[in-house]
């Protein structure tokens, strides 16, 4: 086993003996597998996927294999959610889709992608609306429902195309936020097959956003805390409750106010993200395992002292061999931090205010850091 892959077994140990490792994000691509946990468009509670995630997974499997991909999903990002589909409906193998525990609002789009949908034992589907928030005249919010329109008949064609119901009828299944266990998802033709085996536990997901989000999913939200932003739930255009009236401002100020605050909090965030990759990869115990720093500073909400820690106990099991330096060196060049910081604060920009379902893009732009971290869990 290469030297700097030793490094990264060893930092995955002491991570653990942190209490740490839940802060690692599941990868997208395992062992040929594509695995789409968590929210559509980002990630939250370290469970999530990107458009941009799932091609270069695509890339990586070959167009012609045939290709599994496991679902549990509570939502997220509606164009997200629309490209991701577009992309595993281009793919020339057979794609089968697994909905291992949830498939809801936009990860039920993605699920239409599949030759073949298969449903767990006990798992669910549900399909609504698109929904988001305007603030300004009433033209602005009548150009914000003519999108939403626009939106909601595009969803409803794919979802109609699948399951060969007309496209009024789906429409009007949307409009209701329609819940369907498996076999219910069956009879209606958005599934295939029910499997024996017993669905997992659902991802973790703000369910208390949708209208009529069933009870234990409400009741898990709020044991396990999964609760998002109110920015982020209320943008997320296949997120917010569908059941939820439209609030009138008064006036512009408070709109002024308003986008004001959500500026300060995006500044604060990025600036507090910034201090601390800063800080990681600044560390003594960082130099010449940049590729190692990077993952702990980019993909964990490792702190700076944990990190320390992990990159400290990298570098005794790394050895000070000439062979483990010059590997250790090699790994700095491998990744590019700044343009993998310019993703994440684009995939996060999309699910706060200022953007619209007009105006937010999938834009692909495959990094190398995420072939060098895929690349490095495969070998650990």
């Amino acid at each position: 086993m290469p030297t700097q892959y030793r490094a990264i077994r060893t930092a995955r140990r002491q991570i653990r003996a942190l209490g740490q490792i839940r802060n690692i994000k599941m990868p997208v691509y395992v062992n040929g597998e594509l695995v789409l946990y968590g929210f559509v468009g980002d990630d939250f509670w370290r469970e999530g996927f990107t458009s941009t995630e799932v091609l270069e997974a695509l890339a990586e499997h070959g167009t012609e294999n045939d290709l599994p991909v496991r679902l549990n999903s509570g939502g997220g990002l509606a164009f997200e959610g629309l490209a991701i589909y577009n992309a595993l409906q281009a793919h020339q193998g057979k794609v089968t889709i697994i909905v291992d525990a949830i498939a809801a609002s936009a990860a039920s789009i993605i699920a239409m992608a599949g030759d073949e949908i298969i449903m767990r034992a006990g798992s669910e589907m549900m399909i609504h609306d698109p929904s988001g928030v305007t603030f300004g005249t009433a033209d602005d919010h009548e150009k914000a429902k003519s999108a939403l329109d626009k939106l909601g008949s595009q969803m409803a064609s794919i979802y109609a195309a699948r399951s060969d119901n007309s496209a009024e009828d789906v429409r009007q299944t949307m409009k209701d936020e329609t819940w369907l266990i498996a076999d219910e998802a069956i009879e209606a033709g958005y599934a295939d097959r029910a499997e024996e085996a017993k669905a997992k536990p659902v991802s973790a997901f703000d369910y208390r956003v949708y209208s009529k989000a069933p009870d234990r999913l409400v009741a898990l939200s709020n044991e396990k805390g999964w609760s998002l932003p109110t920015a982020v739930s209320r943008s997320a255009a296949s997120a917010a409750p569908t059941g939820q009236q439209e609030t009138i401002m008064p006036d512009k100020t408070k709109a002024d106010e308003n986008a004001a605050e959500t500026d300060k909090l995006k500044a604060d965030v990025a600036a507090e993200t910034k201090a601390r990759i800063k800080a990681i990869t600044g560390l003594e115990e960082a130099k010449g395992l940049g590729a190692l720093a990077n993952h702990i500073a980019f993909n964990t909400e490792t702190d700076v002292e944990a990190a320390k820690a992990t990159l400290a106990a990298a570098r005794n099991d790394l050895g000070s061999s000439e062979e483990g330096q010059q590997e250790a060196g090699q790994q700095d060049t491998e990744t590019n931090p700044t343009a993998y910081e310019q993703q994440r604060l684009l995939a996060s920009s999309q699910a706060l205010p200022g953007g619209s379902p007009s105006t937010v893009k999938a834009e692909v732009k495959p990094g190398a850091i995420y072939a060098a971290r895929r690349k490095s869990l495969k070998e650990a």
